[in-house]
């Protein structure tokens, strides 16, 4: 489950799923549908062997394409691949036409639509005096799932396929005095950081509310806000987001000043005499 995600994420939605009572059977290839003796069958494959699965009602994912007849683009001669080809001001081929959103790509997100159809519209505007290039560096995501799982920059598999060197700082939520009075005290905050410094690199969720608490972390790699300032603001107790300065406040721990704390234990101890 969750393929694009660490595996700490996909094993405890799994555990999650199957404490719930839902069968996950992952390592299966569906092949076909049947039906036999009037039962409605899924038949699939797993570790060659068919298996039979039962089943009232199937409901399939299988993704969107892009909708690109019936607007006059061949005609117009917009050029077009998968999407609707675009620059970096979602301008296409041409320059008085702009496009956003899924039909544009390369995300497909609400948030990412409506971001971009900021840029479309206010470059259409102001062209030629002025254009704003769209900015896809920091771009959340969230599986809407029980618990729900947010995700923005890099994830750990990514870090080391990429060869970035990054320290993991964790925070677990089944510590989180709100999250244990909901009764939904699960999951964690996971994020990557560039080693011996507080710079931000990744961020994942797990949990009750992830994509909302997802925010914080997005504002902060979006304008460069370290985990320094983070640690040094308030947040409301009780609430989630203490979740967000907790696992900052962990990063600190473990990047506390030896040599100064030192000192200031011999300060101390002088001073008591």
């Amino acid at each position: 489950m969750l393929s694009r995600e660490d595996p700490d994420v996909s094993d405890l939605v799994t555990k999650r799923f199957r404490a719930e009572g839902i069968t996950v059977l992952v390592g299966h290839i569906a092949k076909r549908v049947a039906v036999i003796d009037g039962e409605k069958l899924l038949i699939a494959e797993h570790q060659r062997w068919d298996v039979r699965i039962p089943f009232d009602a199937l409901l399939v994912a299988v993704g969107r394409s892009a909708n690109l007849n019936g607007y006059g683009l061949k005609e117009l001669g917009v050029a077009t691949g998968s999407t609707v080809e675009v620059n970096g001001y979602l301008q296409t081929n041409l320059p008085n036409i702009y496009a956003a959103g899924d039909v544009a790509g390369p995300f497909q997100f609400t948030h990412t639509a409506a971001d971009q159809a900021w840029y479309a519209a206010v470059n259409a505007l102001f062209d030629p005096f002025r254009k704003f290039r769209a900015d896809y560096r920091v771009i959340p995501r969230a599986t809407f799932v029980e618990p729900e799982v947010a995700r923005v920059g890099l994830h750990e598999i990514e870090a080391r396929e990429r060869g970035v060197p990054h320290e993991v700082p964790t925070y677990g939520i089944d510590d989180l005095d709100r999250a244990i009075a909901d009764g939904e005290a699960h999951g964690f905050v996971k994020l990557l950081t560039v080693p011996g410094k507080d710079r931000i690199l990744g961020v994942t969720i797990v949990g009750k509310h992830a994509g909302d608490l997802l925010a914080e972390y997005v504002l902060a790699m979006k304008h460069g806000i370290g985990l320094n300032k983070i640690v040094g603001t308030i947040h409301t107790y009780p609430t989630l987001a203490e979740a967000d300065k907790y696992v900052a406040g962990n990063w600190k721990r473990a990047h506390a000043p030896q040599r100064l704390l030192a000192w200031v234990e011999r300060f101390h101890a002088y001073r008591r005499g």
